[in-house]
């Protein structure tokens, strides 16, 4: 072996004059000193400057760490898309602790699983989820910090914490010192995905990932300074797509959307001047479903990125009439949202909007800062010809995938057996190096935007008396994308109707996640037993 010294090593060491830790904290304090005057944020009549959002977040941080939270400990928050919540992508991990953004539209029992299994010690929660919250920490083993947000646009609920968020912010120290983590692969945020079973299993990201793939949005979206974005995808997935990163970073403008409407989307493209914003299809159906009486008109190019079920040609067409370019995208929890794009080139323009379509449908190539994507057999990951033709799944590698399972080290080593990211996602590969998927072998169904596990559904249909046997599959739905169908086979002279069905499920379960179809009959089984899925799914397609 060659004993010599490598001189570009040799007295070249790694110092705090020449590196620091990659993490999406950093864009924070730039915003602020470079356009500490310029508009963060808007919400409803408030109004944030950047040099104002940072010192919030510094309270925030500063009154955490007062209250002994600190490094390894979980600050949950449960809220709608509202300046708290952007708040605390940033305040959160400023004290050193580890952001868990709750779905709100889960189920108490599903949210006291989550902050037993997350272990958090803080719950910041929005008034107008305190009947769930209430429920939910009736079932958590141990006390909790409740602190509420009041917001003066939420409608309902009652105050049910031992502080509100602005009272809270007023204890913290506005000069609080901003530090990184010493460690870039520190956690950063704790998320909960659905997956296969009917607990979810938590996400681990780390502060690298995020800085990361905050960046490959702009690069993707080729997004220049200061757009104006609107929050019509929910906070509490996927961290955003990392858009509170994002638009940081860009100094850019946040408009927070308490809820997802036609007329105050429309309302504010026009009077905010909105870019950019994001969402599942439904929402492009929701904007194109719209009355006159709701429709703004807006001079700007507005860019749209939707994930899940690709765009069908008319829904392109209709968009691009309304003034909105759609990006094609894909990803998953553990990739921290987006991490393939369907690039699209300028050669391209010229096709008719139906083969426009059928190329934006592709779900594409990997983000700049994904550094493995391919189509693979499942069990030799030996690539799949690039012939648009042979199936495989999807898998990943890179800086963008989570650390792991939270308490699940059984999962976390299947999912990155062989040195890649499994996603259980089944695609082809096309010769230009394009991915499309083609089914999802986790059986998820992906409603509106959200993931929902079928053996959840089918665990509460089998507590109703009158089932003897159920399996849940994903119907095609021209609104939602896809929803819930359920095939039930009922015990020997048990009766029940659709109605009954449905209503149970809806009692259970969040109500997102009940089944919008109930069929009733024999199960197709193998002759082991299994119930045979890919059957059922062709039959609720001809529903």
């Amino acid at each position: 072996m060659d004993s010599r010294t490598n001189p570009f090593e040799e007295g070249l060491a790694r110092g705090p004059s020449n590196y620091e830790s990659l993490s999406p904290l950093s864009f924070l304090p730039r915003a602020a000193a470079v356009y500490p005057g310029r508009t963060a944020v808007i919400h409803g009549d408030q109004r944030y400057t950047w040099a104002q959002v940072y010192e919030r977040c510094r309270r925030l941080a500063s009154a955490l760490t007062k209250r002994g939270i600190g490094a390894g400990d979980c600050v949950a928050v449960m809220a709608p898309n509202t300046p708290p919540a952007l708040e605390a992508h940033f305040g959160i991990a400023a004290a050193g602790a580890v952001l868990n953004a709750l779905n709100v539209r889960l189920d108490a029992a599903t949210i006291a699983f989550i902050l037993n299994h997350g272990e958090a010690k803080v719950l910041i929660t929005d008034r107008e989820f305190s009947p769930t919250i209430k429920t939910a920490l009736a079932q958590v083993e141990r006390d909790i910090l409740v602190i509420d947000i009041d917001d003066p646009s939420g409608e309902g609920g009652e105050l049910i914490g031992e502080t509100d968020y602005e009272s809270f912010l007023a204890s913290g120290d506005a000069d609080f010192p901003w530090r990184l983590p010493d460690d870039e692969w520190d956690s950063l945020s704790l998320l909960y995905t659905s997956g296969t079973t009917g607990n979810p299993k938590g996400v681990v990201y780390h502060h690298r990932g995020a800085y990361l793939n905050a960046l490959g949005n702009i690069q993707v979206w080729s997004m220049g300074a200061h757009p104006v974005y609107l929050w019509t995808l929910p906070m509490f997935h996927c961290n955003g797509w990392c858009f509170p990163w994002t638009i940081t970073a860009l100094g850019g403008t946040h408009v927070c959307l308490r809820q997802v409407r036609a007329d105050a989307i429309y309302a504010a493209i026009a009077e905010h001047g909105v870019t950019h914003l994001c969402g599942a299809p439904i929402v492009m159906q929701m904007m194109l479903n719209a009355t006159e009486e709701e429709k703004r008109p807006f001079d700007q190019q507005v860019k749209f990125m939707t994930a899940a079920a690709p765009p069908p040609a008319t829904v392109l067409a209709a968009m691009t009439d309304e003034g909105i370019e759609v990006t094609h995208v894909y990803g998953l929890t553990e990739v921290y949202g987006p991490a393939v794009v369907c690039v699209w080139h300028a050669d391209w323009d010229g096709l008719d909007i139906e083969r426009q379509a059928a190329l934006k449908a592709r779900q594409g190539v990997n983000y700049p800062v994904l550094d493995g994507l391919m189509v693979a057999d499942a069990e030799t990951l030996a690539p799949v010809p690039r012939d648009g033709e042979t199936l495989g799944e999807v898998f990943m590698r890179g800086n963008i995938v989570m650390k792991g399972y939270l308490k699940n080290p059984g999962a976390t080593e299947a999912a990155f057996d062989g040195g890649w990211f499994h996603t259980g996602d089944l695609a082809v590969w096309h010769p230009d190096g394009y991915i499309e998927l083609k089914d999802r072998s986790k059986d998820i169904i992906i409603s509106g935007g959200e993931n929902i596990s079928s053996i959840e559904i089918e665990n509460t249909l089998y507590r109703h008396p009158a089932v003897a046997g159920a399996a849940v599959v994903a119907r095609p739905d021209d609104k939602w994308g896809e929803t819930p169908c359920a095939f039930v086979e009922l015990k020997p002279g048990a009766a029940a109707d659709e109605a009954e069905i449905i209503a149970f499920c809806r009692d259970n379960l969040a109500r997102f996640k009940a089944p919008k179809t109930v069929v009733f009959g024999p199960l197709p089984k193998t002759s082991t037993g299994k119930i045979q899925k890919f059957v059922l799914r062709e039959q609720a397609k001809a529903l």
